[in-house]
């Protein structure tokens, strides 16, 4: 296990530095120039030149890439064209507002989903199972941005129960601490504000857990079903072991690697920023971030903000990995 988890970390070097280089190449994929964009469209020539020459644009390519890479490892991810600060320091809070949006939303879909998707395997060919199959496939059909609309115009408008924008409420606005307002707010005491955080983050944390939700649903339908078919689940019932016990205990332990597979990539794609979902909900959240420099051509938080999304998925991917010899003992890295 040990030489394993060696070899997996080692592994990680080669992706990232792909990873490094493909997104160090955006800024000569996309259109523009980004001394123009910071001059405007009447800057001359000159002052365009001079501009390019303080960034390295100047320079050749190699050159220019192992400046940037020696940046990132000091933890510098430059420095944003549109605001002129520091990339990090702004990324940072709206990344920590995806990650709060994406506990809630797995937390949703993963409890919903596995359960639904136990019952229906459970009920093979019952209404019940066939209930759950049209529920996944509609949550799997719907768009997120109609859900999404859908939601603010029932539960905020028509209902009045639930914000329809933003974070938290302006005059009770958090004070920072983990930037996770959740937990910053039960760490102050503050349980008016917390009850004002939670009811913002309900209605895009369900828009943003119904997809991930029918897909855990079908998953763990498909395999629950190929493990409730072995001689060791018609043994245990046989003997008369409860029905909760067979389902919990010996068949949904057995057939949770698929499960896992999907709720980490599931939780990747999440954390890499739900745009339409974090737009609609006036969301601040990193896919929010991305997409606002990619509209105003700003190359230092596209690079830094495309990084930290793919170095996020490849870190998940490892750790679902190393989850499976943990979840199921019969599993052996050689």
């Amino acid at each position: 296990m040990t030489a394993y988890i060696i070899r997996r970390i080692l592994m990680l070097f080669p992706v990232l530095f792909g990873m490094s280089v493909l997104v160090f190449s955006i800024i000569y994929l996309i259109p523009g120039n980004p001394a123009q964009i910071m001059l405007g469209q009447r800057a001359t020539p000159e002052a365009i030149a001079e501009v390019e020459k303080q960034l390295g644009l100047d320079q050749p390519f190699y050159i220019q890439y192992f400046d940037y890479v020696g940046n990132l490892l000091t933890g510098d991810l430059g420095t944003s064209i549109k605001t002129k600060g520091a990339v990090a320091a702004e990324l940072f809070p709206h990344l920590l507002a995806t990650v709060e949006l994406t506990i809630v939303a797995m937390t949703i879909a993963i409890f919903i989903g596995v359960n639904a998707g136990i019952i229906s395997a459970w009920l093979h060919n019952t209404i019940a199972d066939y209930a759950v199959m049209v529920f996944a496939l509609v949550g799997v059909s719907m768009p997120v941005f109609w859900l999404g609309l859908m939601e603010q115009y029932i539960f905020a408008v028509e209902l009045s129960w639930l914000p329809s924008t933003s974070r938290t409420n302006a005059l009770t606005d958090v004070n920072p601490i983990t930037h996770l307002y959740l937990i910053d707010t039960l760490i102050q005491g503050e349980y008016a504000q917390f009850k004002d955080v939670l009811r913002h983050i309900i209605l895009p944390s369900v828009a943003l857990a119904t997809i991930p939700m029918a897909i855990i649903a079908r998953i763990t339908r498909s395999s629950m079903l190929d493990v409730m078919k072995s001689d060791y689940i018609r043994t245990a019932r046989a003997k008369g072991v409860k029905g909760f016990i067979v389902v919990y205990k010996h068949s949904l332990r057995n057939a949770v690697i698929p499960v896992m597979t999907v709720i980490g990539l599931q939780a990747g794609l999440l954390l890499g920023g739900a745009i339409l979902t974090e737009t609609i909900f006036g969301w601040p959240g990193l896919g929010r971030y991305i997409y606002d420099a990619i509209q105003a051509r700003d190359y230092p938080v596209i690079q830094s903000g495309i990084l930290v999304v793919a170095t996020i998925f490849v870190f998940i991917n490892l750790i679902v990995d190393l989850l499976y010899a943990v979840v199921d003992p019969r599993i052996k890295y050689n």
